[in-house]
Order: C-alpha cells, then structure tokens, then sequence
C-alpha cells in the first residue's frame, strides 16, 4: 500500500465504478460482489501502480530507434 494523498484516494475511489462496469461486462462481478470497498480499493491501486511503475521503467528506458515510437505498425 502507498500513502496515497487526498487525490488519489478520490481517484481510486472514482475509479470503482469504471472497475464494476469492467466485471460486470466480463462476467466477473458474481465473485466481487460482497467485497468490501477497502477489498475494491486494493485491487485498483494494485493495477495502477503496476502501471505507472511499468511506464516509468520504460520512460526511463532508450528505445531501440532512439525515437517515441518504434513499435511495428499493426496493419
């Protein structure tokens, strides 16, 4: 757990229904239903510290063609 100033408990908080939603259109919320919000709050702030910790690794990271942007395109 990090100590989380007032922005982003608010933020984490915002971020349950978008959570819900994303259950809820995956079938999964049956499991998460009776979780407490604390549970709920866990599980956000564990993904997206996850996240920024990823980008800042890679931010911090040259890329191969030294530009923004090197990835294959897709199509």
């Amino acid at each position: 757990m990090i100590d989380k100033t007032a922005r982003e408990a608010q933020a984490i908080r915002d971020a349950r229904a978008l959570f819900a939603e994303a259950l809820t259109d995956l079938g999964l919320m049956e499991p998460f239903f009776h979780r407490t919000a604390a549970d709920i709050d866990r599980l956000i702030e564990a993904a997206v510290t996850g996240y920024v910790d990823s980008m800042l690794a890679q931010g911090a990271r040259k890329e191969r063609t030294g530009t923004a942007h090197d990835d294959p395109i897709p199509f």
